[in-house]
């Protein structure tokens, strides 16, 4: 094992520089998102420039807000909550200075990659092959760094938080060797193992359990350390926080197929993936009611606090992500909703309600700490606050209204059974929606510059902390 620089002081380096480019990476992912929502208003705003259209940038935007700005912000909660609850430095320094030298190539080698056209075109795992094996080799890296710590721990028990950090780093593991297998034909160029409807289901297995592993179980991972921190009061039920692990973990895994509903894929497994969404929504609502009852008694800290706001109001939109998740998995729900912009709306009340305000609340808690500073301007937390809801409600009310009248538009028939409407006048229709849509993914944008002005100005000229680790009182 290489020699750690003080077996006495936490390694806060490493949580320092992921939680600096979670900002960096949100604001580029999130300007990306704002484009290509003003190129579905605006068509001329692809330029005629074959890497600047929408279809290339799509995928761009969403591996730069789940992996690069979820990412990053996952390995530096990940890496600072293992520390802090088992007592114990990362067991390896430089293996996790690899991890967040590795994840920023991968990213970079993203970012070139897409726009040029390189790509698997499989939902969020659209990458090629030389940077899947990358992203796996550093993953494991991740694991080794993140189960050796709890190895290494100064106390016997392992706190919830881990638990969830655990199940996502295998899962994803799991899920992103399996789902990226591929034949390379050429450098950058390969084709899935999987053929036809098993390439659908091994796609949207991954594709599915990309949001239950990585954008839920490791955020509520998340939620079990900063929200009882920052409300400075212990988790409502550490039970029910065991239950919920279990239940969901379980559960998850098998949802999948709600997203090829009335496709080729066999009809009973279809039924099987929309059951256990409806399941579901038990463990997830445990997590979401485990998290706000954790302020009973101390709701008035959110008149004052408003850290403590995005972390709460987080939970509050997991709850109706949750809800509307497994609702929109049954088949009467689906057939109108299906390839409607319903599923976008859907997808964005999670990761801007859900994965972003929880991310957001944990690094105006942690970047202050890792630096010994108080936050410049608690106004502009405030003010992000607000300003990010807002285009958080234009941006889903939009898409909730357009995805519902698209599918009643698209289902009307004439007695005789012609359509009533033609595809170009459901697009038409559309048109005023995907303007406000954009509005509301520039207020957010907004936000999160606010944002990285607030803490630019909190950091500015500090020197990083240390923080020494408790010497425990007796050995277990």
């Amino acid at each position: 094992m290489f020699m750690q620089e003080s077996e006495t002081t936490y390694n806060y380096k490493v949580v320092r520089q992921f939680a600096i480019m979670t900002i960096i990476w949100g604001i580029v992912g999130m300007a990306v998102g704002v484009l290509i929502a003003a190129q579905l208003a605006w068509p001329v705003l692809n330029f005629d420039i074959p890497w600047l259209t929408f279809s290339r940038l799509r995928p761009l935007h969403t591996n730069a807000v789940i992996f690069a700005f979820g990412g990053s912000a996952l390995f530096a909660t990940s890496y600072y909550i293992v520390q802090r609850t088992c007592h114990a430095r990362l067991c390896d320094d430089r293996f996790a200075a690899f991890t967040f030298w590795g994840w920023q190539l991968v990213i970079v080698a993203a970012v070139i990659t897409l726009p040029l056209g390189y790509t698997s075109s499989k939902e969020y795992a659209e990458l090629e092959w030389p940077i899947d094996v990358l992203i796996t080799v550093i993953w494991v890296v991740y694991a080794y760094v993140f189960f050796g710590t709890i190895a290494r721990r100064k106390v016997k028990h392992i706190y919830v938080a881990n638990w969830f950090f655990g199940a996502y780093i295998i899962t994803v593991a799991l899920l992103h060797v399996f789902n990226s297998m591929a034949i390379p034909v050429s450098f950058m160029k390969s084709y899935s193992m999987y053929a036809g409807v098993q390439d659908a289901m091994v796609q949207w297995w991954y594709g599915h359990n990309a949001v239950g592993f990585f954008l839920t179980a490791a955020f509520l991972g998340m939620m079990y350390y900063f929200v009882p921190k920052q409300a400075e009061r212990p988790i409502y039920s550490y039970r029910l926080s065991v239950v919920h692990f279990w239940a969901l973990i379980f559960v998850y895994i098998w949802a999948g197929p709600h997203h090829l509903h009335y496709t080729a894929l066999p009809d009973w497994t279809q039924s099987l993936g929309m059951v256990m969404s409806l399941i579901l929504l038990a463990p997830s609502w445990g997590g979401m009611i485990n998290g706000l009852m954790t302020l009973s008694g101390a709701w008035q800290k959110l008149r004052t606090d408003p850290v403590l706001r995005f972390l709460i109001v987080s939970l509050s939109f997991y709850g109706m992500s949750t809800f509307e998740g497994p609702m929109m998995s049954i088949k009467t729900v689906n057939a109108l909703s299906h390839y409607t912009d319903w599923t976008i709306g859907h997808v964005h009340s999670g990761a801007l309600g859900w994965v972003a305000f929880i991310t957001i609340g944990s690094m105006y808690y942690l970047i202050p700490r890792l630096y010994g500073r108080a936050i410049y301007s608690v106004k502009l937390i405030d003010a992000h606050f607000w300003i990010s809801t807002v285009g958080i409600v234009l941006y889903i009310t939009a898409m909730w209204v357009s995805g519902i009248m698209q599918g009643l538009m698209w289902r009307a028939i004439h007695p005789d059974g012609t359509l009533i409407y033609s595809f170009v006048e459901s697009v038409q229709a559309m048109h005023p929606f995907y303007i406000i849509r954009t509005v509301g993914g520039a207020f957010f944008l907004l936000g999160m510059l606010i944002m990285a002005y607030n803490l630019w100005k909190t950091i500015a000229g500090a020197k990083p902390v240390t923080a020494t680790i408790p010497v425990p009182a007796m050995a277990h």
